[in-house]
């Protein structure tokens, strides 16, 4: 996939859209704030979060033998399990078991790496129908829009877009009241559950020792998924694996209160096996598709790390730069921190590297991730991978910038006329607009002034004074 714009015209049309704003900063500062209050009633939770983030590493420094033997455990219990190299293999793949099946409807629970491989369109197009469960990507799909955020698909939209968009697909009255368009939803997708041959769900977690696929959601749609249609198909990445089911304990415990500020989520699903003789419900059939997709290579680089995120979200709540342009701007399935790292590994560099650079490296996405992920670290480490799709003219200017900062006294009479110039550009203590290539930054906000004199000149000045 390549984007259809470049990423900074998708930001530029982010910065425009002022609802855009309002809608994020009140979703990403409520959800940020039940994280808070959530992580306080976990006990020990930094131990808890240590122990999430030994076992997601143990998982990914050990990937080969852990999916061995989770190959094995699923076989054993009933589950036929694919492989898949590319997002078209995998496509490949669940339309021949649709066609294999004749199934004709599918219904799926919400699940990024079905979203990695355009899963909808490839399976339409060999005459399934295939509806959405989930309520926010169910909105997403009604609108042929795209999620804007990992955990939360319409971030993005007010209650009265989507009024709109279920009056004009559904043929329903209008209205912005939140719990009639949500029974509205029930209501449709309750006929949905009842004829679909197929259904398709995502992975939070696979539990290597007993060859069991973890679900979370909030709304129950993925049990009926998961149960009602004759054919299951769980489509994951291979990465998401943990050894123990103690482990698979630590890791639900940080990530639903890192995700949406809840103890526990509503619905945590097991799944282990189709239909047996004796039960009364399940799929007859139980396929386990795993997809590579560039993450062995990912495993090999310097970002190997992010292959543990266990997809909560809490860094798009905090980074300060997701917050003001939202996730259709990073332009592929993943957005925010996670998604700068994750795209570049999984689409290749070029043209992504430049996502690399939606961050101001605060931190912030690191202290909040439950199992403690050095984002910063990695983002750094592609800016200097992609140095060499810099423009000539950037590339100079920081060679100059090396140059000059290594000569101490130079680099001192630079600062000290620079801040002249800005100190002539300067109102009220901001400057709202700089020339030549750094007006990029002034563009969408203002620049602090500099201080009339710097932190080593007024430290040179304190210490002559305290001799004298």
């Amino acid at each position: 996939m390549n984007p259809s714009t470049s990423f900074p015209h998708r930001v530029s049309d982010a910065l425009a859209d002022a609802q855009l704003r309002t809608a994020l900063d009140r979703a990403t500062s409520q959800l940020g704030s039940r994280r808070i209050l959530a992580l306080a009633t976990l006990d020990e939770a930094d131990a808890v979060r240590d122990r999430a983030r030994a076992a997601r590493l143990k998982a990914i420094a050990n990937l080969g033998a852990y999916l061995e033997r989770f190959e094995a455990k699923l076989v054993s219990n009933g589950a036929q399990v694919h492989w898949a190299q590319t997002p078209a293999d995998a496509n490949a793949i669940i339309t021949e078991i649709a066609r294999r099946t004749s199934t004709r409807v599918a219904v799926k629970s919400k699940s990024m790496v079905s979203e990695e491989t355009h899963l909808n369109d490839a399976l339409e197009r060999s005459g399934v129908e295939v509806v959405e469960t989930d309520l926010g990507e169910y909105i997403v799909q009604l609108r042929r829009d795209r999620p804007s955020h990992i955990i939360a698909p319409i971030v993005h939209l007010t209650r009265q877009d989507i009024g709109r968009v279920m009056s004009e697909r559904l043929s329903v009255p209008y209205t912005d009241d939140t719990r009639e368009l949500a029974a509205i939803a029930r209501t449709r997708l309750r006929q949905e559950f009842l004829r679909a041959d197929m259904g398709i769900s995502g992975a939070n977690f696979g539990v290597v020792e007993t060859g069991t696929i973890c679900l979370v959601t909030n709304e129950g749609n993925g049990r009926m998924v998961t149960t009602m249609p004759r054919v299951h198909v769980a489509l994951m990445g291979i990465e998401k694996l943990v050894e123990t089911m103690d482990e698979l304990d630590s890791c639900l415990k940080v990530l639903a209160r890192s995700a949406t500020g809840q103890k526990v989520t509503v619905y945590t699903t097991l799944v282990r096996a189709p239909r047996g003789a004796h039960d009364s419900d399940g799929p007859e059939e139980l396929h386990v598709v795993f997809l590579d997709n560039g993450r062995s290579r990912m495993l090999a680089g310097e970002t190997a790390e992010i292959l543990a995120c266990i997809r909560c979200g809490a860094c798009l709540n905090a980074c300060p730069v997701y917050r003001t342009i939202g996730g259709h701007a990073y332009g592929d399935t993943y957005p925010g921190p996670v998604g700068a790292i994750v795209t570049p590994g999984l689409r290749g560099l070029h043209p992504w590297g430049d996502l690399a650079h939606a961050s101001s490296l605060c931190g912030a996405c690191r202290e909040v991730c439950p199992v403690r992920l050095d984002i910063p670290a990695m983002l750094l480490s592609l800016r200097n991978e992609a140095r060499s799709d810099q423009p000539r003219l950037m590339k100079a200017a920081m060679r100059m910038f090396a140059w000059t900062a290594t000569k101490p006294r130079l680099y001192r009479a630079a600062m000290k006329m620079m801040r002249s110039v800005l100190a002539g550009r300067s109102s009220e203590g901001w400057i709202r607009r700089l020339p030549g290539m750094a007006a990029g930054w002034t563009s969408s906000r203002d620049l602090r002034a500099p201080a009339s004199r710097s932190f080593q000149d007024q430290w040179r000045n304190r210490r002559r004074s305290a001799a004298r």
